[in-house]
Order: C-alpha cells, then structure tokens, then sequence
C-alpha cells in the first residue's frame, strides 16, 4: 500500500512524503514511489502509535476478557503499546500472574500489552524481582506506601538489575478516608479531603533514595506542582527522575467533582484550580516528561453509587489520540512533535523500548484524519458530550 503526499509526524518535526508500508512495516519513504495500489493520503497524518505506560483494567480484575478488551480500546484511540500497572486483582507479582499476561495478550487483536510487577506482595514483602524482569515485565512498580527499609531494598535491586523504578507517591495515613482533593469543593460537598501534601512528601523521600543509589525512576501520574518542582530541581542536579502526568490533571480541576460526579473521581484525585494553573505552566516550560490517559475503567455498578463508594477511574484509552489532538495541538498548544515525544519516545524510554521516529523498518504506526468532528457520547469519560476531533484510520503494525 502506498500513501501518496501523508504528513509524517515524529519526534524529528514534520514532513509531507509518499509511504509504502508491507505487511505493517515501512518499505519506502520518498517524494515519489512507483506502484499500484494507491491512496491520497493529503491531509492526514502518520505518527508512531502512541505507548501509555499507566493503565489498568476494567474494575481492576485482571482476567482474560478484560484483557482482550482493553487491546481492542487502546487500538481503536492509536495507541500500540499499554503497560498494566499490577495493583489489579490479582496483583501481577509472581510468575503465574506474569505468564498469565504474557499468554492471554498472544491472543488479543489491538495494541501489544507489557506489565510492570509489583516490587512488593502487600507491602510487607519482596516479589520475585529479579526472576519475573527476565520473563518479560518491563519495569518494576512501587508506591510510597512501604517502608524506608523497604524502598531501600528495592532501589538495590533496581540497581543491580538495571531498568527504571516506576513510583507511585502518596501517603497512605493522609490520605485513608478521603475521596477526592481537600478544599473547597471537598468542603462545599460534604467529603472528605486528601491533602496535597502526601504527594511531595514521598517525591523528596524516593528523589533522595535515587540520589543515593544512582537509579533511574519515573514517578508516576503526578498531581502536584511542588512535586514537580522538586522534580525538576533534582534533575538540573543530574538525579536521574522523570515526572508523569496525566491529560486529566492538565484539563481537569476538582471542580468537575460538583455535583457528586464520580467520573471525576480519580487517583490521584483532580486538584484545586490554582494547582491545575500551576501544572500547566510547568507543563508549557518543558517539565513534564510523559503524558498518561490514566486508563482506568469501571462498570457502571462501580461507578453509579454514592461519591464516597463509587471506585476511583475513568475511560479514556478508546479515544486517547482524538482527545490528545483536540486538546493540546489543534487548540495550540503543543506541536505534533511534542505529542510524540510525551506520548511515545518517553514513555518508551522508560521500558526500555527506542519509539519516536519514522523511517525504512518502523514497525508500529498510526494513519490518523484530523478532519472527522464529533460529539463524545460516554458517560464513563470526562469528557463525554464535548467535541472531538480526528479519528484513527488504522494501525499498522508488523505482529
């Protein structure tokens, strides 16, 4: 198939050429190519399919159909590779869970599905690191919530295995009873807060422990703009630390929670509209490394419930570059090139994978049309009812 006068889109900038691509991988790339089976492709973009490294499954279960489900969701909105968070039920921290990923994906039609393991069993105790990084999980995961004994331990390991420690921070004691961010809105409604300090406080903790052991970590679905600070102060000191954040903190504010919305429920919670102020600057200098989508669907028996009982998450995954395009480059804000370089080469980066560029060989690449307009209709999305634009053509990749 050639795909005559295609915009290309990478982290290199962008570029108008003709395209042949056999059997999901790129022959050719050149002004003109010779051949039959054509298509004018003016106007529509080619991108590396989008990587997000922070998803979980349908009502956090980690069974087969779920699993199939979320590679058809992540396909349809272009993106080619997920990464499961392993806090699922049943936590991916051993070797049956691990293969039991590895086997069911082999089947799934849609985007390729990798793990990172749980570096704790409830955290109380280590999991097989070593052992389930040389079957095939591509980073280990963490969260704040374990001992200083225990986040020791495990930067060891990080150390010695190599690969980046992916780190959740928040405080478990600060935050047990609340539902969604402290102030205001909590107040107006009656609920009770998480404070924002929980967050920085175990940020400053791991960038100490990263300092010390000289380990690569990328902290996970940051929420706060002191963390990113500190985040960024550490890497101008050569601390190797990356900061995640997802679309929803960028756009969203813990406004949206009125009315007991608990779509806007999230983990972490939607912060105050000063906050999301502040993360938009520090997302406009150049502070943060990689977006998420922060996949994290429910059914509507988990969702449709009293604000304080309804499960934290929303879907985003089936929509992820229509959402990416119409709210951060057709609005402006960001360049294609990016976009790419948030939701591709770094994410990539972090699990150890090279993503990014196009040329002679790319495997795993998104047709996308920016011109479709429509209006989304989900009611498990924060975004239901605003207008979207563009949609996935295809992905082609090479299994």
């Amino acid at each position: 198939m050639i795909f005559e006068n295609v915009t290309i889109c990478d982290c290199s900038g962008e570029r108008v050429a003709c395209v042949r691509i056999e059997e999901g991988r790129i022959a050719e790339i050149a002004e003109q190519i010779a051949g039959d089976e054509r298509v004018d492709a003016s106007g529509k973009i080619l991108l590396p399919a989008l990587v997000d490294t922070n998803v979980r499954l349908k009502d956090g279960r980690l069974t087969g159909r779920h699993l199939l489900d979320l590679a058809k969701a992540a396909r349809k909105g272009g993106v080619g590779t997920v990464v499961l968070s392993p806090d699922s039920t049943p936590a991916v921290d051993d070797a049956i869970s691990l293969e039991f990923v590895q086997n069911q994906r082999d089947g799934c039609e849609g985007a390729r599905i990798e793990t990172a393991i749980a570096a704790t069993i409830d955290d109380e105790r280590f999991s097989n690191i070593a052992i389930l990084l040389k079957r095939g999980a591509v980073a280990p995961y963490m969260t704040t919530s374990i001992s200083n004994h225990l986040a020791v331990r495990v930067a060891e390991y990080v150390k010695m295995f190599g690969g980046t420690l992916f780190c959740r921070a928040f405080d478990r004691n600060l935050s047990a009873n609340g539902v969604m961010n402290e102030g205001a809105v909590a107040q107006r409604l009656g609920l009770v807060g998480i404070p924002a300090l929980g967050e920085p406080v175990h940020v400053a903790r791991m960038i100490e422990i990263a300092r010390e052991f000289g380990i690569a970590i990328v902290f996970k679905s940051i929420a706060s703009p002191r963390s990113i600070e500190m985040i960024s102060a550490a890497k101008r000191e050569g601390v190797d630390v990356r900061c995640e954040v997802s679309l929803h903190h960028l756009l969203k504010s813990d406004e949206a929670c009125e009315g007991f919305n608990t779509v806007a429920k999230l983990d972490p919670p939607l912060q105050s509209e000063s906050d999301v102020l502040k993360l938009r600057e520090a997302f406009e200098a150049g502070a943060v490394d990689m977006l998420t989508l922060l996949h994290q669907p429910n059914s509507p028996v988990n969702k449709e419930v009293a604000f304080a009982d309804a499960a934290y998450g929303c879907e985003s995954i089936s929509d992820a570059l229509p959402l990416l395009y119409t709210k951060l480059v057709a609005s402006g804000w960001i360049s294609w090139e990016r976009l790419v370089t948030l939701c591709v080469r770094e994410p990539a980066r972090s699990i150890g994978r090279d993503a990014g560029t196009i040329g002679v060989g790319t495997t795993d690449v998104v047709l996308f049309d920016p011109q479709p307009v429509r209006m989304l209709e989900d009611r498990q999305s924060l975004y239901d009812g605003e207008t979207l634009h563009g949609t996935v053509v295809e992905r082609f990749h090479n299994a």
